[in-house]
């Protein structure tokens, strides 16, 4: 066969397979399980939900004052200590998140991803789907686990129903893949691993905290349309200062914007 023949078999062929944003993703996703720290930040996130969740529902037990749980006052949900010790696991899946785009950066491999996947929006995509999937099952293991941690730590005084448990912990799944997402746009506009944590820990923490402070109406609004704020409210359901629904809107308006950002430093910016 004539090497003319040959190409033109090949080409007939079609574009050879595994390219393309599926490709891309399953680069993606291979090169997340090959990093050790990715590991390391899964077991420290399971630890902490672990820990913080067995002392919330310690604090719950000790401040009941009513002796018989059948009056059903200050009975709680079990799911919802998993909801509120997030607060504090959510750093370790952060660090995740934050891992996906800032290592490449810190060692120079971005050049070669770039190489093997050109397009930026793309590449952006790929690292999107990969973090999203991962830590959306992390936080339905985090939200199993704090509550399987908190039911026999609270016995009479904790309310385990199937369905509102696992609404929990879908809530917490869907809160901690937005704010992974949110954190790896914010790493791509950033590109240092320590800019980025300081910065989401500022905006999740210490920025609503403080506007809170004065307890003036205009700081307290700004501090509810903040991200962390916004699934917080979100995750626990509230009516005030708006619809559960309403938070989690924001809270993936926010994971929108910072990954925009990040594309648009990506398209400018060299690697």
């Amino acid at each position: 066969m004539s090497t003319l023949s040959r190409t033109d078999h090949r080409a007939a062929a079609g574009p050879p397979s595994g390219g393309g944003l599926p490709g891309a993703i399953a680069s993606e996703w291979t090169k997340l399980w090959s990093v050790r720290s990715v590991w390391w930040s899964l077991l420290a996130s399971v630890l902490l939900m672990a820990a913080t969740a067995g002392q919330l529902a310690i604090y719950v037990q000790n401040s009941n004052t009513d002796d018989d749980p059948a009056n059903d006052q200050g009975v709680f949900a079990v799911g919802r200590i998993a909801v509120d010790a997030v607060e504090l696991t959510q750093f370790a899946v952060i660090a995740l998140a934050l891992l996906v785009i800032t290592s490449e950066y810190g060692t120079g491999t971005i050049r070669t991803t770039l190489q093997w996947i050109p397009s930026r929006g793309r590449l952006l995509l790929a690292k999107t789907t990969v973090v999203a999937g991962v830590t959306f099952g992390a936080g339905l293991l985090l939200g199993g686990l704090g509550a399987a941690v908190a039911a026999p730590v609270l016995g009479d005084w904790g309310r385990f129903d199937p369905g509102e448990t696992l609404g929990d912990a879908f809530g917490l799944a869907g809160y901690l893949a937005l704010i992974g997402v949110f954190t790896l746009g914010l790493g791509a506009a950033l590109r240092g691993a320590v800019g980025t944590l300081v910065t989401v820990f500022l905006v999740l923490a210490i920025v609503p905290a403080t506007l809170r402070l004065p307890d003036l109406g205009p700081l307290n609004t700004i501090a509810d349309a903040l991200p962390g704020s916004a699934g917080l409210h979100f995750l626990r359901g509230d009516d005030d200062p708006y619809p559960a629904a309403v938070g989690l809107l924001i809270l993936a308006g926010w994971a929108v914007a910072a990954l925009l950002a990040g594309l648009a430093v990506m398209r400018r910016r060299d690697a």
